[in-house]
């Protein structure tokens, strides 16, 4: 048997191995370890760590009226923004993501617009809402997108008179329409005496407030205004104030359904180009192609884009449209704005490489595009777009020959200075207060018509 002295040999001479041993496997281990984290960490850089990023689609929502008498405009937005989408899923996606899209209709009525955002935005979870064309639809989905702190991208001219940090404006404000519209009838139509006509809703009663500050400036004199009904084909009242009242211009924002109609009768009643020219703010060449082209040829139209546009990003944008919808439908400038709002909305999603509302909403501020009208932009002040602004004669083929452009994109100015904007604020609540809290006047009544005469504030 080995004696105690052996035994404490052996164990002095084993126990130095086993702690050697171990240090070594930790020190192993610790390498392992590290060269682990530097792959990682290398993975990291080179981009590999987008093989664990969310490969969902992502939802968009599209809001406008696909029945009621305003789908008779807002169908074509959908198709536009629709193809917007195509081209970026054909282009590979988002983010590596495809793009899907909830329709909702709005149903030309202002509460449906409301209800239908809520159910976008909570049941279907998307991430950005494209829609509306009256203010009255975008007034009534204004406080569901700002108390779920939303994005709604608007495509649609407007009176302005409004900013929030929830909506991005791409259509125009009143300065890249409106003003510009009526500083042209006095210079190059001569005009002195202006007929005001609008359908009975919060846009063609900012508007026409805003014409009216711009006659005193100019010393001209508004001849009449009148409301027509929303929707109402009955326009007659309206007519025969135009008729009576011999204006030098008649000025229209009359929307929808009304709008055909109102060409109609203003033809069978006399009212033709040569004496008293019609410049409207709400007809386009897709609503052109619904009322026969004599009720309207030689009147005027103010946008931001006619398709008659020689650039060749707007022949692409129109080739690409007939081809996908049908060879025979024109574009205009609604369905323009539309288009270009997805546009925008896809860069910035590029750009903060998120779908993230709030990330998004700041990226969205920094964008530019090249597009079928020109250079635009996203003013990071107001969410509005810096747009061209044209003028457009009716052709008896449904387009329009451009009889003056501003030729280059103009600075959005919400809130017109001719009143400070707190008391544009009070206007537009004074209004939304006499409807009853409503966005639009009540239904079922009479055209209005205010006192004719030169105008005062």
């Amino acid at each position: 048997m080995m004696d105690r002295n052996q035994s404490a040999s052996t164990t002095s001479l084993v126990m130095p191995q086993l702690a050697t041993r171990g240090r070594l496997r930790s020190a192993v281990t610790m390498m392992f370890v590290i060269v682990a984290l530097v792959v990682v960490a290398v993975g990291l850089w080179l981009g590999l760590d987008r093989l664990f990023i969310d490969r969902s689609p992502i939802v968009v929502g599209i809001l406008h009226s696909q029945t009621g008498a305003m789908a008779v405009s807002e169908n074509s937005m959908i198709e536009a923004e629709i193809l917007a989408l195509e081209e970026i899923n054909a282009a590979g996606g988002l983010l590596g993501r495809e793009i899907q899209w909830v329709i909702a209709d709005g149903a030309s009525d202002w509460p449906t617009f409301a209800t239908q955002a809520e159910k976008l935005i909570r049941d279907d979870k998307v991430c950005v809402v494209f829609g509306c064309w009256t203010s009255a639809s975008r007034k009534s989905v204004l406080p569901v997108f700002e108390s779920n702190d939303h994005l709604l991208v608007y495509p649609m001219a407007y009176e302005g008179l409004e900013q929030s940090n929830n909506i991005v404006y791409t259509g125009a404000a009143p300065n890249q329409q409106i003003t510009p519209a009526v500083q042209w009838c006095h210079e190059k139509l001569g005009a002195r005496r202006y007929f005001l006509v609008g359908s009975d809703y919060i846009w063609p009663h900012c508007v026409n407030a805003i014409i009216s500050d711009q006659l005193v400036g100019l010393g001209a004199e508004r001849a009449g205004e009148m409301y027509i009904p929303f929707g109402s084909t009955d326009v007659s009242a309206a007519v025969r104030a135009i008729v009576d009242a011999k204006p030098d211009v008649v000025l229209s924002s009359v929307v929808g359904d009304s709008a055909i109609a109102f060409a109609k009768q203003l033809r069978e009643a006399g009212i033709r180009p040569d004496k008293t020219p019609v410049l409207t703010f709400a007809l386009g060449e897709n609503e052109l192609r619904t009322v026969a082209r004599e009720d309207m040829v030689g009147n005027y139209a103010a946008w931001n884009y006619f398709q008659s546009l020689d650039r060749p990003e707007n022949v692409k944008f129109v080739r690409n449209f007939k081809a996908r919808f049908g060879m025979d439908r024109p574009v205009s400038g609604v369905m323009e704005a539309a288009y270009n709002s997805v546009r925008l909305w896809a860069q910035a999603v590029g750009e903060a490489d998120s779908t993230d509302v709030r990330q998004v909403r700041y990226a969205i501020r920094h964008q530019s595009l090249n597009a079928p009208s020109g250079i635009i932009a996203v003013d990071r002040e107001t969410q509005h777009t810096w747009l061209p602004v044209a003028i457009g004669r009716i052709r008896a083929d449904g387009q329009f020959d451009v009889v003056w452009s501003s030729g280059i994109a103009v600075r959005p100015v919400p809130f017109p200075s001719s009143r400070s904007r707190e008391s544009w604020e009070r206007f537009v609540e004074d209004l939304h207060r006499r409807w009853g809290g409503k966005w639009a006047a009540p239904t079922g009544v009479s055209p209005t018509a205010l006192q004719e005469g030169s105008v005062s504030r």
